[in-house]
Order: structure tokens, then C-alpha cells, then sequence
């Protein structure tokens, strides 16, 4: 019985030190390799939801997801402390996401699409009744440098002060961008505006 209730506060214990996630890492780099485990659960769903949004691509998402994670686990030993984790894990995802959309390119020059062959229809995406399908195929027409930080922002809801640690740019920047961003948007959705209410 005593065994019973130390093991349980021992286990309480580990949970009140895991909440942070800068005591997760500092016990994952002490060797304590259920530490890494626990940063995944905490993280994975919010990296994959911008690797999908940023991809419009959800046979890419559990690759590029494990492509982060990898990355992390060889690089956590050069985390510096100095900012949120979230800051850096988010950064490794946005870098990971350009990576692919790069090779996806390259891509392209060496093996066209042939005639006759489309990669998506857009003549008429209100009779699938989808919105948020419409606005992220939409929003997968936007230049990166505009279509990241409108998720961030948007859609994932980080500050702006988030936006512009991860993506590395003042954020005076991040916000032009994510006005421009909207901006493009609407001059994208306009055509169907209409029929979208």
C-alpha cells in the first residue's frame, strides 16, 4: 500500500515538472528519453495542423511531421533557452514545409504535369459545399511569404510577436504581410463571394 502511494506521487510529481516544456527538455538532455516522447504529445497535433495548412496536402503531413521531429530530436542539444520552445519547434516546421515545397518544385521542371491532367479543379468549388475547403485551396494559391504568417495568425491564432521569432522578421514585416495576405485572399475568393453566402 505505502509502495502504491509513493509510486503515485512520484507520478504526480513528474507531471507538475513535465507542464514546462524548458524542465521536458532539460530531462530529455539528463537522458530521460520519455522526456522526447512527451514533447511530441504535446506538439504533434499543432505541427501537423500547420504542415496540412501550409501544404494543402494531408498525404504529406505525417512525413513531414516525422521530418520535424527527427530534426528536433538530433538538434535539442543546441537549444539555447533564450525563448519559448514552441518558438523553435514551429521554426523547424516552417523551414521543413519550405524544404518540401522547394523539392516539389524542382519537381515540376523535371516531370510536368501532361495536357489534360489537373492537379486541382477550381471552375467550380462551391458545388462541393465545403467553405473551408474553398478558403484553404484559396489560401494554397497565396505566395509563401504571405501564406505562412496568415496561418499563424489566422488560423492557428500566434501573436505576432510568435509570427516574427519563427519566421525570423520584424514584425512590422509580419504584419504587412498578413494584411497583404488577407488582401490577396478576398481578390482570390471574390469571384465566388456570392455564392459563398
Amino acid at each position: 500500500m505505502i509502495l502504491k502511494e509513493e509510486e503515485k506521487d512520484l507520478q504526480q510529481q513528474q507531471k507538475v515538472s513535465f507542464n514546462d516544456d524548458h524542465s521536458i527538455i532539460r530531462k530529455f538532455l539528463d537522458g530521460d528519453n520519455t522526456a522526447f516522447q512527451i514533447l511530441v504529445s504535446r506538439h504533434k497535433e499543432k505541427v501537423r495542423n500547420i504542415i496540412y495548412l501550409t501544404m494543402n496536402n494531408s498525404a504529406l503531413v505525417d512525413d513531414i511531421a516525422q521530418d520535424v521531429f527527427i530534426t528536433v530530436y538530433r538538434n535539442l542539444k543546441h537549444f539555447r533557452f533564450e525563448s519559448q520552445f514552441t518558438t523553435w519547434l514551429y521554426r523547424i516546421t516552417v523551414n521543413r514545409c519550405k524544404d518540401y515545397l522547394r523539392k516539389m518544385n524542382v519537381r515540376k521542371i523535371f516531370f510536368p504535369v501532361e495536357d489534360g491532367i489537373e492537379i486541382s479543379d477550381y471552375s467550380s468549388p462551391v458545388e462541393s459545399n465545403d467553405i473551408s475547403k474553398i478558403v484553404m485551396d484559396a489560401i494554397s494559391r497565396l505566395p509563401n511569404k504571405l501564406k505562412m504568417p496568415l496561418i499563424m495568425k489566422d488560423i492557428e491564432g500566434f501573436s505576432y510577436q510568435e509570427i516574427s521569432e519563427t519566421l525570423n522578421c520584424e514584425m512590422g514585416t509580419v504584419k504587412s504581410r498578413i494584411f497583404r495576405g488577407r488582401e490577396k485572399l478576398k481578390e482570390i475568393l471574390q469571384p465566388i463571394e456570392k455564392e459563398l453566402r
